[in-house]
């Protein structure tokens, strides 16, 4: 059985550096691939142990979209098949084209490069829909891009573990762009309001008590709890390979990191090995 990566999504989100860093964990890459010859290249890649990993990189935005049906036929062939879709926003984006001074593959005769990058967007939504991962690279450098995918899959040879990330996050810096669930924890007290705790993190022991001795907290906390104990085995026996659960509050620095430490404990004892990002507690 063949472990196949399909990788997908806008133009200038980082695929061919994500294609690179694979290469580096021992997978076998090819870079802008025809959706053409996927079912072909993936017929030899089963025939020898030396292909076991392969990680194929999708290439133009028009060409994305068929690899939804090659996707379909893949999935029922008895590989490991999975799609990554790297994405950004739409300033990052542009940020980017800006620096490089590339054409946009969509972009014609006058038009700019976030109208094109808008037009992309759009025409990749039900690829991005189909992704088993997507991965915002808006804020991620190219070494914290290589880290992340070196923790998601370098997995020697564990095959059937749904791997489960969590993020916290401040609603003033924006929502994540690659997300599952999201849950709001403004509704707790707020320790920015304790001139105390204000210069503190969810990740200090005083803003810890401080959240944690709500009643609020240990409840949302035991709700959050019983709905993840029902939906894990759900999304894994859906086949589902990568479950990312993000929790918000106002600036991202002590309510939502204190929750996500916690429920990253509670996913610890029950044999889950999570990724945990504090997005915005620097900020």
């Amino acid at each position: 059985m063949a472990d196949i990566l399909l990788i997908a999504g806008l133009s200038g989100a980082g695929r061919s550096q994500a294609a690179d860093d694979l290469e580096d964990l021992g997978w076998f890459v090819v870079d802008n691939m025809p959706t053409e010859l996927i079912d072909k290249v993936v017929e030899i890649a089963a025939v020898g142990e030396s292909l076991a990993k392969l990680a194929l990189v999708v290439g133009t935005p028009t060409a994305q979209i068929g690899v939804i049906e090659v996707l379909k036929r893949l999935r029922t062939s008895g590989h490991r098949v999975r799609m990554l879709f790297l994405d950004a926003t739409n300033s990052e984006l542009v940020k980017r084209y800006g620096a490089t001074r590339r054409k946009h593959p969509l972009a014609e005769g006058k038009s700019g490069v976030e109208e094109a990058i808008t037009k992309e967007r759009s025409l990749l939504e039900p690829v991005k829909a189909d992704a088993d991962l997507v991965i915002d690279t808006t804020n991620l450098t190219i070494h914290q891009l290589k880290s992340q995918l070196g923790e998601l899959f370098n997995e020697d040879g564990v095959l059937d573990a749904m791997q489960v990330s969590v993020v916290s996050f401040g609603y003033k810096h924006g929502l994540p762009l690659d997300v599952d669930l999201v849950f709001d924890v403004r509704f707790l007290p707020n320790p920015h309001w304790d001139e105390n705790l204000r210069p503190l993190s969810g990740l200090d022991e005083p803003v810890r008590e401080f959240v944690m001795s709500q009643d609020l907290s240990r409840k949302f906390l035991d709700q959050l709890t019983q709905m993840l104990t029902l939906l894990l085995p759900a999304y894994k026996a859906e086949g589902k390979s990568y479950l990312t659960v993000a929790i918000g509050c106002t600036g991202g620095r002590h309510r939502s990191v204190v929750i996500a430490e916690q429920f990253k404990k509670w996913l610890i004892e029950n044999a889950h090995n999570p990724r945990v990002t504090h997005r915005d507690i620097s900020r």
